[in-house]
């Protein structure tokens, strides 16, 4: 597998465009974009378990059913979600605005949305902008949809490997946005991943849900789960590769490329926290079961207690401790061991004493901080990748709409 270099990112048979349209209130930036592939895909998606869902949402739960697509249209500056009606309508005079001027069906072509909740849509702005979005695509734009997509994000976050499938090279590329509102619950944010690959719905889907789970569910800035959350896939077959089964060698090295692109990009996203100095990922061990350790490790990850005393480089391990079990998992506190890095600092459920606390403060200087808690009781493992929180955070999300 080949992690591609910036100049390098563009994917076979998609063209892609950013512009301004002028919902952003910052001069200049960036608002609108376009995915467009230049033969039908296979599309598959999740999105947010919140039951507010943003229009555009709605629109494509019913538009994936399909398994089908050329484009998906992204805005940000304004959510249009709890918009409504009005909201829906709106989304449809994205995806009709942008088939008619790419010449394809209104129903191949996807919506999102990503900004302020609850304010109308001025879609005026995006239907006027449509045709010089349209007019410059090109296949190595992937730059301009990434700054186009972008709301509270401190830098872009973008990923692109190439692999050999079935003796035909083949790309993925994906891009996403996110820094705040970020928590387990299916989707946590926009994503967009292209690949030339041929492979089916059915395939694409099972693919894109497990390499969710391993990433994009398992990060947390803040707890919160927003309403407009989807990621979404398009696989244009241009590659040429024969058709992948379930069961073939070739689907596990496609499952391995796909699955680097979203670790990557969660990873990312938790480094953007909205203010966040570190990275910190969560180990959970010798849990019961699989469920019990992802508990564990999103409670550990979403602590705000826990959050702020990595801020504060202050290696208090009760907080850990109690947030493992107050998670739902099975926990015998006399089990528990606790490392910083390599540094145990508890063992069977105590401080190990001695000059602990001097190497854990400086094991949590780093701007990634590694956490395990084996809870020693069987062989359930799970890992989350958290954000600290800080002063940072409050300020701009304080702000947020000014």
């Amino acid at each position: 597998m080949k992690i591609l270099k910036d100049k390098d990112y563009k994917v076979p048979g998609f063209l892609v465009s950013g512009t301004r349209c002028g919902i952003k209130k910052k001069e200049g930036a960036k608002d609108l974009a376009v995915i467009y592939s230049e033969v039908p895909a296979s599309v598959a998606a999740v999105f947010t378990k919140n039951a507010v869902k943003a229009a555009p949402v709605l629109l494509d739960m019913e538009r994936v059913k399909s398994g089908k697509g050329r484009a998906v249209v992204i805005n940000s500056g304004n959510a249009n979600a709890c918009t409504g009606d009005d909201g829906l309508k709106k989304a449809r005079a994205m995806s009709r605005g942008v088939a008619k001027a790419l010449k394809v069906k209104e129903e191949m072509v996807y919506v999102s949305s990503t900004g302020v909740i609850g304010e109308p849509l001025p879609v005026d702005k995006i239907i006027n902008a449509i045709p010089e979005l349209v007019k410059n695509m090109r296949e190595d734009g992937w730059k301009d949809v990434e700054a186009a997509i972008m709301t509270t994000d401190a830098f872009p976050k973008m990923v692109g490997v190439r692999t050999d499938i079935g003796g035909k090279d083949i790309t993925i590329m994906g891009i996403a946005k996110g820094a705040g509102m970020i928590h387990p619950n299916m989707a946590t944010m926009l994503c967009y991943i292209a690949t030339d690959c041929f492979i089916s719905p059915i395939l694409l889907d099972k693919a894109l849900r497990k390499a969710v789970d391993a990433s994009f569910n398992s990060i947390t800035v803040d707890g919160d789960t927003s309403t407009n959350d989807t990621v979404l896939a398009l696989a244009n077959g241009v590659a040429g590769n024969k058709p992948l089964t379930s069961r073939s060698m070739d689907m596990g090295k496609f499952q391995d490329a796909f699955n680097y692109v979203t670790k990557e990009l969660a990873k990312m996203i938790v480094r953007d926290g909205e203010g966040a100095t570190k990275v910190i990922e969560i180990n959970v061990k010798g849990a019961a079961g699989k469920s019990d350790a992802k508990k564990a490790a999103n409670a550990i990850g979403r602590s705000n207690l826990v959050k702020t005393a990595f801020f504060g480089n202050d290696p208090n391990w009760g907080r850990i401790a109690a947030a493992a079990g107050y998670s739902g998992a099975r926990v015998i506190p006399e089990r528990m061991d606790i490392y910083f890095n390599d540094l145990q600092v508890v063992k069977n459920g105590l401080c190990v004493g001695g000059d602990w606390e001097v190497k854990a403060r400086n094991a949590m200087k780093g701007v990634e901080v590694k956490v395990t808690v084996d809870l020693n009781m069987g062989k359930g493992d799970a890992t989350v990748w958290a954000s600290d929180l800080t002063y940072e955070y409050v300020k701009i999300n304080a702000s947020y709409r000014s």
